[in-house]
């Protein structure tokens, strides 16, 4: 458990860097309630797709958005390569991303701190975060660990697919008009292009552990 009375680390990154499994671990690292800010709008993507809202409705989207609750959705069925694709469209609308704003800030403001992972945490959703980590891998790599995890799951696509898709995604990301994805001016780089799972998270952790001491000392 930390000893500060509050630790907010913010996440932040590319699709398949390694940004949700360093948030879990941190999470459970430092005892701290985690919430994967992308399941947000992947659930709003998930109820789109299976009702009548178009996805390119966005005052319908963002009514949906208001009364979201994530505990009504399978987490496995958020995972899918189309509710993703899908996700990425949602989150370019600046009333949905309004919508969801105010739900991820009370949630990084609560007693003791929290850990929020997602493509604009550290730059829109929190900038006030004890620690900020971009998280991020050359796109082939990402491409093969996505690949791999959704064949795992029965979703088959090929590395070029999810290379096309990849590509596609990045640019939306982070050309959108309303919180573009990228790194923190303040946050630390973390390529985990080369490193195993247990490499890169013993260096989120020196990270957050390196903050931490400097905090202290403040």
């Amino acid at each position: 458990m930390t000893d500060m009375p509050n630790l907010i680390i913010a996440i932040d990154g590319t699709l398949a860097s390694g940004k949700g499994t360093l948030a879990r671990f941190l999470s459970s690292e430092y005892e701290l309630p985690h919430l994967d800010t992308g399941l947000l709008y992947r659930a709003l993507a998930a109820l789109a797709l299976k009702t009548s809202v178009a996805l390119d409705d966005e005052d319908a989207l963002a009514d949906k958005a208001e009364t979201l609750n994530l505990a009504e959705f399978d987490e496995a069925d958020l995972r899918t390569a189309e509710v993703g694709q899908a996700a990425s469209k949602v989150a370019a609308y600046p009333k949905v991303r309004k919508a969801l704003f105010e739900l991820q800030r009370e949630f990084a403001f609560q007693d003791g701190g929290a850990v929020l992972d997602g493509r604009d945490i550290g730059t829109v959703v929190c900038p006030e975060a004890h620690v900020k980590i971009w998280v991020d891998a050359d796109i082939r790599t990402r491409a093969e660990r996505r690949v791999a995890e959704l064949n795992a799951k029965g979703d088959p696509i090929t590395v070029d697919e999810m290379l096309e898709q990849l590509e596609e995604r990045d640019k939306r990301d982070r050309t959108r008009d309303v919180a573009p994805m990228r790194p923190a001016d303040d946050a630390h780089l973390l390529d985990t292009s080369h490193l195993s799972i247990d490499a890169a998270k013993e260096e989120a952790r020196h990270i957050v552990d390196r903050v931490r001491a400097s905090l202290s000392r403040s």
